[in-house]
């Protein structure tokens, strides 16, 4: 019925009759439904890989200006120009910071400054140092001697980036770290004083030293104690929460800050405050929690953020605020003071888990109604903060957990006790004891969560390519569109399934032939893989230290690699530096057989003791081989040209296990450290590419066995060193023979493909 001309009118999709007011609000609602911030966020995100040189740097910049005019609000794209300009602008002041510390690159100093467990900050030049090896001592003031160099960029397939990283970890406000101190020795050290030594001291007070290593890491996000603890299966607590899908339990994060801040609500609430304390309180506390107790690092910085808009909001009772513009607020402000946050793994996977955080709700309300409401948010919650998430983890740890649902689910409620309890002892200090009789067997059942699942296998992945970041784009559009009710299940799931195949084929269609020469450092190990076979030559090893080169370099770049499994893996001699990292990989990958050259008597080498030992664990076959052992894949043949085994020597290197890898007319030969003369003894024949012994030592590749070999290409493995090597006796041996020399402490990892 119509009143007045204009006034009503009917709705034939809703049957509803509209009032001329209902209609305007109507229109008011078909558009200003976009969240201011959204496009000034990816203006932002756009500047900055536009100044970094990113090839998809236009993608967010266009993406802003399209969604603004599809929300009919012009003004909006300009918003996301305007942001493009000022992350360009953030990012260009980074890049002109002064380098005050560029004056003592390459000499030994002695440097004092506040050792904060990650960096060393100095008082004269003002500046920040990376410090190799990390101290054992924990934070505090510090007097360390070393040299100091430039950081390294990625050398390796899945390999640290450190240089990267350091470049992201620096500011508008905070200088960005530009040099490292290696073979650091600490001269003096003064335990950290005022809040945090407080703190520290109440979170460790009667734990035992593993207890008290993760509660340093969850409360401060301190993860070198943790670091450095293993289980009693010879993997590293760090791994086994990674493993079981936990490890963002160890980085501070918005778990913390709900955590800590809903406790605090909860106590407020039950005294009976009114809402201006109950939640203004939290919010006004916040800001020292992130800049006097855990320091402002991406994962924990966005939580402080967010968390602090949400209380301030429902402190003035505007109730919940547009979750979207939030995040987008957040990531704005955080990528203007920290504008190479952008490229740090903490902050993308932070702000991937929250935006699949927030369709949580809508996952929930799909599964079954007679579930409880907590168990259904629970579950949701997971799943897509693991499926937001994924991307991002498969690319940059090679590896995904299969456990990850049910390990959170059970540490989920551990973390709710335990985290605010830890917080409390913290803050008694010394008497955090009266506390910590509670937080100790809350922490052995963390600990035992992350120990029994992260025994799980876990699924390979590799490093993803354009394509594979594609389909997965692909795919969670298809899943959100469901979640919206505009896709259909059958439809979502179709796209899912085919771009997973498509991901997958390639590698099916065109597997790998090639040789990886990686990237150790001093050392050696050798990848080759063929359809067929997959076999690992020595594993790396850190003469005099106690990192792990094995279960920190050789595994990952493994991983990224998409090696899942190992059908054969030589310990060529015992020599920390070839076989010290194979321990960690017996015990990281299937592998199907170890192959030794000589196998000492128990107890003689403590290296060649623990592989084996990790042999055993694993139930790996040990084959002793010997000169014409072979095994072949298709036209790839490896044989073994040494040792002859019924003679040994007492020195390891004379009985370096040597190898000849055929592949129609292509032969190159790896001879561990095998000297002269031994090695004009094995008779490799003419060789497309001779992989040098012993690191160019003088005391290899000599002319009897260039004569012989007569190869193209010589490759040498070998990094920071001592010992001379590679000599120039070598280097000149091998330009007399006519061959091009391939060192990878110049170029880093080579991968060599076959024919």
């Amino acid at each position: 019925m119509v009143t007045r001309e204009g006034a009503t009118r009917f709705d034939p999709q809703t049957g509803e009759v509209l009032t001329a007011p209902a209609r305007r609000r109507g229109h008011r609602a078909g558009a200003g439904r976009l969240a201011w911030p959204l496009p000034l966020a990816l203006g932002i995100i756009g500047g900055i890989g536009w100044q970094l040189g990113l090839g998809w740097a236009a993608a967010p910049l266009l993406l802003g200006g399209a969604l603004a005019l599809l929300d009919a609000r012009p003004l909006l794209a300009v918003l996301a120009l305007l942001g493009g300009g000022l992350g360009s602008g953030s990012a260009r002041l980074q890049a002109r910071e002064p380098d005050r510390i560029a004056p003592w690159i390459g000499a030994l100093v002695t440097l004092r400054g506040h050792w904060d467990g990650q960096f060393l900050t100095l008082d004269e030049p003002k500046a920040r140092v990376a410090l190799a090896p990390k101290p054992a001592q924990g934070p505090g003031e510090l007097v360390v001697a070393g040299r100091l160099i430039r950081p390294e960029s990625r050398r390796i397939p899945g390999g640290f980036d450190q240089a990267a990283w350091l470049r992201s970890q620096g500011g508008l406000l905070v200088p960005t770290p530009k040099a490292v101190l290696v073979r650091a020795e600490v001269k003096k050290h003064v335990p950290e004083r005022g809040l945090r030594g407080w703190f520290r001291r109440g979170l460790s007070a009667h734990l035992s030293p593993r207890n008290a290593a993760l509660m340093t890491a969850v409360e401060l996000g301190e993860r070198g104690d943790i670091g450095r603890e293993t289980f009693d299966e010879g993997f590293s607590v760090r791994d086994a929460f990674a493993r079981a899908g936990l490890a963002h339990l160890m980085a501070l994060s918005g778990q913390n800050v709900a955590l800590l801040t809903g406790t605090l609500i909860w106590l407020l609430g039950w005294l009976g405050a009114r809402p201006i304390w109950r939640y203004g309180l939290p919010a006004a506390l916040l800001p020292f929690y992130l800049l006097l107790l855990v320091g402002a690092t991406p994962s924990i910085t966005r939580a402080v953020l967010m968390g602090g808009v949400a209380l301030l909001a429902l402190m003035v009772g505007r109730g919940r605020p547009d979750p979207l513009g939030i995040v987008a607020l957040t990531a704005s402000a955080c990528l203007l003071l920290f504008p190479l946050w952008l490229l740090d793994v903490g902050f993308q996977l932070s702000f991937l888990a929250v935006l699949g955080l927030l369709l949580s709700g809508k996952l929930a309300e799909r599964l079954p109604a007679r579930w409880p409401q907590w168990l259904r948010l629970a579950l949701a919650a997971t799943v897509l903060a693991e499926l937001a998430t994924l991307p991002v983890i498969a690319h940059n740890f090679g590896q995904l957990p299969l456990v990850g649902l049910p390990a959170n689910l059970l540490a989920a409620p551990i973390m709710a006790v335990l985290v605010p309890l830890g917080f409390l002892a913290g803050l008694l200090g010394p008497a955090g004891g009266l506390v910590n009789w509670v937080v100790a067997p809350l922490a052995s059942a963390l600990l035992w969560v992350a120990q029994t699942f992260g025994s799980a296998p876990v699924l390979g992945w590799g490093t993803l390519g354009t394509g594979g970041f594609l389909a997965y784009a692909l795919a969670a559009f298809a899943g959100m569109g469901w979640l919206l009710g505009r896709v259909r299940g059958q439809a979502a799931l179709t796209i899912a399934l085919a771009c997973a195949a498509l991901s997958w084929l390639p590698a099916q269609l065109r597997p790998a032939r090639e040789l990886v020469f990686l990237d150790v450092g001093q050392g050696d190990a050798t990848l080759l893989r063929v359809p067929g076979l997959t076999m690992l030559v020595d594993g790396g090893g850190s003469v005099g230290s106690d990192y792990d080169v094995g279960r920190g370099t050789v595994l990952p770049a493994l991983r990224a690699l998409g090696v899942r499994k190992l059908d054969v893996v030589v310990a060529t001699h015992a020599d920390t530096d070839h076989i010290e990292g194979l321990s960690s990989v017996l015990r990281g990958l299937p592998v199907g057989e170890l192959w030794v050259g000589q196998l000492k008597k128990a107890g003689d080498d403590p290296v060649l003791d623990a592989v084996l030992a990790a042999a055993r664990e694993r139930n790996v076959p040990v084959r002793q081989i010997r000169r014409g052992d072979q095994v072949t894949a298709g036209p790839v043949k490896v044989t073994a040209l040494w040792p002859v085994g019924n003679v040994w020597s007492t020195a390891d290197n004379d009985n370096s296990v040597a190898l000849r890898v055929e592949d129609g007319p292509f032969r190159a030969a790896l001879l561990g450290d095998l000297p002269d003369p031994a090695e004009a003894l094995i008779g490799p024949g003419h060789l497309t590419l001779l992989k040098a012994a012993h690191h160019g030592s003088r005391y290899s590749t000599g002319e009897v066995l260039l004569k012989q070999t007569k190869p193209k290409d010589v490759l040498i493995s070998v990094g920071r060193n001592t010992y001379g090597h590679p000599t120039q006796a070598v280097l000149d041996r091998i330009a007399a023979a006519g061959a091009k020399v391939w060192r990878t402490d110049q170029v880093g990892t080579v991968r060599w493909p076959l024919p």
